[in-house]
């Protein structure tokens, strides 16, 4: 017996390719289209405007990926809201709704736990799952909107996992939401933020690829990344500014650094100056974060030292950001993202 094609795994183009082979016409695919990432629909039955025989063929060899929240949980402070979902074998996935004034930004994940081994973040202690299927990501999106009501205006791939280790399925999966017929999230706020995965950044820059980068990057000396981010023994700072740099350079857009701030190590004057050397002719942003608990080892910075190491890099001139948590106090901020298998039960309110 044939298996069923998973709609949400094909492109605009894959799916007029499928079209074509059931010998329909080739307007059934805009008609298709219309119905999964615009109308959101996730039954064949409620496409309107598709004749019941047609329905009946897409039923039998056809099926339409959904995500169904198992908790949603919710701050009172911010809004911002966490959803955990069950993938089909049984892992267990988060995505976070950030709302900011007319800003609606949906953060998503790419990977099942992640690989990086990162210090500072509690996704690193799951360990690595898997890699998130073209439809797993793209469904977060979709799911979110039908869940919460609400359609995004920014998407930032900051969620569990490591974008770049997952390359050809996350650009697949943002071809089709920035789809000008489809969910039409626009490039231009669309972000894939990495820990430095140079080689993936090299192809990135290579293949030329609309949406915004950035670079997690946490400290100012090969000694102190390293011991935050084992990625950094494989690609050092050196090798990561020159990627980024000849990124800016191809692209001719800014790329954000992002920094979380831990106390007495990374957040020094001496740190600040060190990060106006690094980054000194590199079109850029800079992000403050300050560290959201996840390691009882680390410290967040005092707010006087933010602001300080904030006044000291301003020269720059390059926009700096101070970001505040949002989502802290549901453990949905930077960084705090992870799941336990056990915990995945029952469906609680949104706040």
């Amino acid at each position: 017996m044939m298996s069923k094609t998973n709609l949400k795994s094909l492109t605009f183009n894959e799916l007029q390719e499928w079209i074509h082979s059931t010998g329909e016409k080739p307007f059934r695919a805009s008609q298709i289209w219309s119905w999964l990432y615009q109308k959101n629909i996730v039954e064949f039955s409620g496409m309107t405007n598709i004749a019941r025989s047609f329905q009946t063929h897409l039923h039998d060899h056809a099926f339409i990926y959904s995500l169904s929240p198992v908790k949603t949980t919710g701050s009172s402070a911010t809004r911002t809201q966490k959803i955990l979902w069950q993938l089909e074998d049984g892992l267990h996935i988060e995505s976070v709704f950030i709302p900011d004034g007319h800003r609606r930004t949906f953060c998503i994940s790419t990977q099942a736990g992640c690989a990086m081994g990162c210090g500072f973040c509690a996704t690193a202690a799951m360990g690595f799952q898997r890699n998130l299927h073209v439809h797993e990501m793209t469904e977060q999106v979709l799911s979110m909107q039908r869940h919460l009501g609400i359609k995004p205006t920014n998407l930032v791939l900051m969620g569990m996992g490591e974008p770049f280790l997952n390359y050809d399925n996350v650009i697949r999966a943002l071809t089709i939401l920035n789809n000008a017929e489809g969910t039409a999230i626009g490039h231009r706020r669309i972000t894939i933020s990495t820990c430095g995965i140079v080689p993936a950044i090299e192809r990135y820059t290579r293949e030329n690829h609309p949406y915004k980068l950035a670079i997690s990057l946490n400290a100012t000396t090969d000694e102190t990344r390293s011991s935050l981010m084992p990625v950094n023994r494989k690609y050092p700072l050196n090798t990561l500014l020159r990627a980024a740099e000849a990124y800016t350079r191809q692209s001719h857009k800014r790329i954000t650094f992002e920094y979380v701030m831990i106390r007495n190590l990374n957040d020094t004057p001496e740190d600040a100056r060190r990060l106006m050397r690094m980054l000194r002719g590199i079109p850029c942003k800079v992000n403050l974060i300050g560290y959201n608990a996840t390691n009882p080892d680390f410290t967040r910075s005092d707010d006087k030292r933010i602001h300080a190491f904030a006044e000291a890099i301003a020269p720059l001139s390059a926009p700096v950001t101070l970001r505040l948590s949002k989502g802290d106090d549901i453990q949905a901020a930077c960084g705090q993202l992870a799941t336990k298998q056990e915990s995945a039960t029952e469906l609680s309110p949104s706040a």
